[in-house]
């Protein structure tokens, strides 16, 4: 194993450190427990929105903590689910007293610790609401999940709903938004490499040579099948037909398409993974209104990538343009 590290049992807490230190115009990072916030949190008569996981999925999410999206993030130990013990105080910083919003990728841990946090907000006296992403078509009752994973659409969630919330919608609203995007949101994505988790210090699971695998979770957890590598068209074909599938895209519709590299995959290799998608919404008259390409969404140095469409109406589209000042995403603020 060769990784950029010093004790792996401290990665987490030296790599968060290091976030700290790097973006303390934006963030303020909390240790013990560890959780970050936004450098003016609370913000008065703002709808707060918390989000986290596992750590290994950088920058998810301490990297859209900021104006525009996340009031919090809270990191749990490399594809751990954070503790109520840092969920809750995460809540409570960043309540002005217009309730809080958690958002929660749809992994049992997550999911019940979250859960567990907000019941002890709640007896704190704060209003609570949560949305579930569960964006992911390739595999039904995962490893870790009761249900769809959530994995690229998160990014999509945030970010919208942040906006939301930072335009001063109520607490319901901005819980309405989170979910009518997570409603029309779906990903797939695809492994060409396993990753290591430096305190295992061996690959997660192990794809022979010539093997990919179709639909692969963020956390190495199998998909639907392994097959032959093949070329980048073809890869790409495999993974928008089950999303646009299971969207019911028709023509007419105007979506966002979201090519999200997996940690290892070079940025022109996801260029190619977006030309191929936007030519094949393109012959199904679907109109590719707004895109993000790069790496938003992680698992580590794992090549491979996923493709997320995202079904747009007017508000979205607003809600997505909206300034946004993070450390990871930032436009016209």
């Amino acid at each position: 194993m060769k990784k950029l590290i010093n004790d792996p049992r401290a990665v987490v807490d030296e790599s968060v450190e290091g976030f700290g230190l790097a973006h303390a115009d934006l963030v303020t990072v909390f240790a013990d427990p560890k959780y970050i916030v936004r450098r003016d949190a609370p913000v008065a008569g703002k709808v707060g929105l918390v989000s986290g996981g596992g750590s290994g999925h950088e920058p998810l999410h301490g990297g859209y903590v900021g104006k525009g999206m996340l009031d919090a993030a809270v990191p749990g130990a490399v594809f751990t689910s954070p503790t109520p013990d840092q969920i809750l105080p995460a809540t409570l910083a960043v309540n002005s007293g217009a309730g809080v919003v958690h958002i929660v990728k749809n992994y049992t841990g997550d999911v019940l610790n979250f859960e567990t946090a907000a019941e002890l907000a709640q007896a704190e006296g704060v209003e609570m609401r949560s949305v579930l992403v569960n964006d992911d078509v390739a595999v039904q009752d995962s490893l870790y999940t009761a249900g769809r994973r959530g994995v690229g659409g998160t990014v999509l969630v945030e970010k919208i709903a942040g906006a939301a919330a930072e335009r001063g919608d109520s607490l319901d609203a901005v819980a309405a938004i989170g979910d009518r995007v997570n409603q029309s949101v779906r990903s797939m994505g695809v492994a060409l490499t396993a990753c290591t988790v430096p305190h295992a210090g061996a690959p997660s699971f192990v794809l022979e040579e010539n093997e990919i695998e179709i639909g692969i979770g963020i956390h190495g957890e199998p998909g639907r099948h392994r097959i032959p590598m093949e070329n980048a068209d073809g890869i790409t074909d495999r993974l928008l037909e089950p999303v646009v599938s299971d969207l019911g895209l028709a023509a007419g519709d105007n979506v966002l398409l979201f090519v999200n590299g997996m940690g290892g995959t070079p940025q022109s290799e996801l260029y190619i993974i977006y030309r191929r998608a936007a030519q094949q919404l393109a012959e199904r008259g679907v109109t590719v209104a707004r895109s993000l390409v790069g790496n938003y969404i992680t698992s580590l140095e794992m090549q491979g990538c996923s493709i997320t469409v995202l079904r747009l109406d007017d508000e979205m589209t607003a809600l997505w343009d909206a300034p946004v000042h993070t450390p990871a995403l930032r436009w016209g603020a």
